[in-house]
């Protein structure tokens, strides 16, 4: 097996992104577990594998990795609305709530003004964050 080196691990981040794009979160996810061995302090790749563990229906793992992202960068919107889909999708709409709400704070961007809105609004997580329309029947 051929040692790995840091343009090594560039190209393996680079390939999960690539497998993650092609909704193969398994593979992104193999790719990344070296990267991250060898560079645990890298927040990009942790943020990336925390994706692929969502996309993988791997809720507990991209939790943790969507906390620990958030422990060294608070303010990023995007892993406290990720995190925030984490929790929803595990049935923990009021947990979910809170990081909608802190995204939405962090920057207003329509989706997550959607997500912090909603889950107000309806106090569960069973929607399909795909679908633009929410009203209730």
């Amino acid at each position: 097996m051929p040692e790995s080196s840091p343009e090594t691990h560039v190209i393996d981040f680079r390939a999960a992104e690539q497998l993650l794009a092609a909704r193969d979160p398994r593979g992104a996810i193999q790719l990344l577990d070296s990267v991250i061995t060898a560079h645990p302090e890298n927040t990009a790749a942790r943020l990336l594998r925390a994706r692929a563990f969502f996309l993988a229906a791997q809720l507990r793992p991209a939790e943790l990795e969507f906390q620990i992202v958030l422990e060294r960068e608070p303010d990023n919107a995007f892993a406290h609305f990720a995190l925030g889909r984490t929790l929803e999708r595990a049935d923990r709409s009021e947990e979910a709530l809170r990081h909608f709400r802190l995204a939405a704070a962090l920057e207003p961007r329509p989706e997550f003004l959607e997500a912090a809105r909603f889950a107000r609004e309806t106090g569960n997580g069973e929607h399909d964050p795909g679908d633009s329309n929410h009203e209730t029947e």
